[in-house]
């Protein structure tokens, strides 16, 4: 696949960076699982069978929507109240005939005030048995989530969270090919909030970055941070990519967080609904570094008569848009992926899905993001 491509070995002890890949961390391996590297010039993903991967995931997944009342009908005599059943049957053909090669982010929005799904266990994955990504719950300062405080990051009781929460997720998907890394915080509040969660303010206070000295505090900071969640990590699993954090593309990102993350995280990764490909090209030639487009997307509302929602109207996926960023990403020689809000099934919480509450299908969006999918891919091809 490449023209070359050097490995870092990462332990415990310690990381062995290289004059060729200094930003990876991937671990040398016995066994193979997904790594990151250069290939012609372009950074892009390559799967544990050797080949160029580019990552086309789809995020949220929720059975629940198949369990109101007027649904309930079809989880019982389909998936005969079975979450693996599901997975099996009913998400993962879909998802490849959709053009998709992997599952980004499987928590889903469950009611208005966006409390999210619980995170899929290591069963559900294997019932998928696709790529996919995992996310580790080291810190809950989600741009959407109201209810946790800011964490200690330099305490000793974080440090052990951060054990507790490797040894419990990453001993078990250690040897699971078909992981390809592991984020941890979507969308964390650094130096802003949202309105909702205003109360526990940011992470670190915005007001400092006016100085040499803050903006040293804030790199050490993160660095510290993403040293112990990179550590923990490596404890219990030397194999898998370290994604790190989602950072929203549309609020300030400051470079000291982004350089503190260097050779502690592999990817950069953003939310955008806006343009992303033209933030990502931007971050790229910023860091140097790959880059992947982890969640977003862009529709209408569309109204349906039932009432069922808070707006009286969903809003569909627009096909046309996901198709042009596609081959905005192209042009990009540090995009390893793109990962489409979704969701997989619509609820009265997102009102967005390819699927309706009843399975049907959102044409002809879906037929449109399935021949972008299936454009993109064979243009990975070329880099085999």
């Amino acid at each position: 696949m490449t023209d070359r491509r050097t490995f870092i070995k990462t332990a415990t002890a310690g990381i062995l960076a290289t004059a060729s890949f200094p930003n990876v961390i991937s671990a040398v391996r016995e066994k193979s699982f997904f790594t990151i590297g250069k290939t012609r010039g372009r950074w892009l993903f390559q799967s544990p069978n050797g080949k160029p991967f580019f990552s086309l995931g789809l995020n949220h997944f929720d059975s629940a929507t198949l369990r109101y009342p007027e649904n309930e009908r079809i989880w019982r005599e389909k998936y005969d109240n079975n979450q693996l059943e599901w997975i099996r049957k009913g998400v993962a053909p879909r998802l490849k005939d959709w053009g998709f090669n992997s599952v980004g982010w499987v928590q889903e929005v469950t009611v208005k005030q966006e409390a999210h799904s619980a995170n899929w266990t290591y069963e559900e994955y294997q019932a998928l048995d696709m790529p996919y990504f995992h996310m580790l719950p080291f810190i809950e300062t989600h741009s959407w989530n109201p209810w946790h405080k800011n964490a200690d990051l330099r305490s000793s009781t974080f440090a052990d969270w951060c054990d507790y929460v490797a040894r419990s997720h990453c001993a078990r998907f250690r040897d699971d090919p078909k992981l390809i890394g592991y984020w941890y915080s979507d969308c964390p509040t650094w130096t802003w909030t949202r309105p909702h969660n205003k109360w526990r303010k940011p992470m670190f206070d915005p007001d400092l970055l006016t100085s040499n000295a803050g903006r040293k505090e804030l790199y050490s900071l993160a660095r510290h941070y993403y040293q112990v969640t990179h550590d923990a990590i490596r404890r219990y699993d030397p194999n898998h990519l370290i994604m790190g954090d989602r950072y929203e593309a549309n609020m300030p990102l400051p470079m000291e967080i982004a350089n503190a993350s260097e050779g502690l995280v592999d990817i950069l990764s953003f939310q955008d609904f806006k343009d992303p490909a033209t933030h990502l090209a931007e971050w790229h030639r910023k860091t140097d570094r790959p880059v992947l487009w982890a969640d977003g997307a862009q529709g209408a509302n569309i109204h349906d008569g039932t009432g069922r929602y808070p707006t009286g109207a969903y809003k569909e996926n627009n096909g046309a848009w996901y198709g042009e960023m596609l081959q905005g990403l192209r042009s990009n020689p540090g995009a390893v992926g793109a990962h489409l809000c979704g969701a997989f099934l619509r609820n009265r919480a997102r009102a967005r899905g390819l699927l309706g509450e009843q399975e049907e299908p959102d044409v002809p969006n879906n037929d449109l993001i399935r021949a972008a999918n299936r454009a993109m891919s064979e243009w990975v091809e070329q880099f085999g």
